[in-house]
């Protein structure tokens, strides 16, 4: 894969251990592997995709029961994906890469990490959690999964004016900014996303923590109401060497409400653990 790719307008198609994986690619260099959250998929990485392929072979798939790619079985759990996820890298000939994962794509990198750590050259946490029963209450786990299989099957319009922009940007996001996430949370897909919902509500990665000794960057918005700052500064007391970057101005979705920062933030970390070998 050493074409140059360039600008990832449109998804590509690959097969991964009977799944058909679409990902968009741009780029050359070290690889920067990006992983959404859930009702997501790779068009949340457009400005990443954009800006970050200068100087990284950026990658950013559609999960399993995301964006052009099909719902899994059920039970599909969170191993399920990061197996997947590894044969993925494996068939674009991906050794180790830099992996970024937001929100429920965190619990995924982390996930990748602690199955397949030779895989993982680093990790940028953003937005994330230790699962949910990991970094909140039982109580508030069981609501978060209730309410997702609860909406997940609501109409389109009733569902977007739900999440979006409540549950993602904070009160002065650009509307234009508004308007691509209703566009891409249109296509959510609801098995996929309640799949997502249940995986982390039971995820619990909270022991693991302290054993991660990559370098590991921290991404948080200020004003992020589903993953508050002090769930990333529990993080940042967790991992060692880990750094914890605030990102002002940010709600939950901080790589597209000031996506000059968080490119800023990954660009520096990123390259400065750029060594291969």
């Amino acid at each position: 894969m050493g074409s140059v790719h360039g600008p990832a307008d449109h998804a590509r198609q690959l097969e991964v251990q009977g799944h058909r994986i679409a990902y968009r690619i741009a780029g050359t260099g070290p690889a920067l592997v990006l992983l959404h959250g859930f009702l997501c998929d790779s068009r949340v990485w457009r400005t990443q995709l954009e800006d970050l392929s200068d100087r990284f072979r950026v990658v950013a798939w559609d999960a399993p029961g995301a964006g052009a790619s099909p719902d899994p079985p059920d039970p599909f759990t969170i191993t399920n994906w990061a197996n997947v996820l590894d044969g993925f890298l494996d068939t674009l000939g991906v050794e180790r890469a830099h992996i970024l994962g937001l929100s429920w794509g965190g619990l995924l990198a982390q996930e990748l990490y602690l199955i397949h750590p030779s895989r993982v050259l680093t990790l940028v946490l953003a937005d994330t959690y230790a699962g949910c029963t990991g970094s909140f209450s039982d109580e508030i786990a069981e609501q978060r999964l209730e309410r997702c299989e609860r909406e997940s099957t609501l109409p389109a319009e009733e569902f977007l004016d739900l999440w979006v922009p409540n549950e993602f940007f904070t009160p002065a996001v650009p509307r234009e900014i508004e308007a691509e996430m209703r566009t891409i949370v249109a296509d959510r897909h609801p098995l996929g996303f309640r799949l997502m919902a249940r995986s982390l509500a039971e995820g619990n990665t909270t022991e693991f923590l302290p054993s991660i000794d990559v370098p590991t960057q921290l991404l948080w918005g200020d004003q992020d109401l589903r993953s508050p700052v002090s769930v990333g500064e529990r993080f940042r007391d967790a991992i060692a060497g880990s750094e914890l970057a605030v990102i002002a101005g940010a709600g939950h979705m901080s790589n597209m409400e000031r996506p000059r920062a968080f490119n800023e933030h990954v660009r520096r970390f990123c390259s400065a653990h750029t060594v291969t070998g």
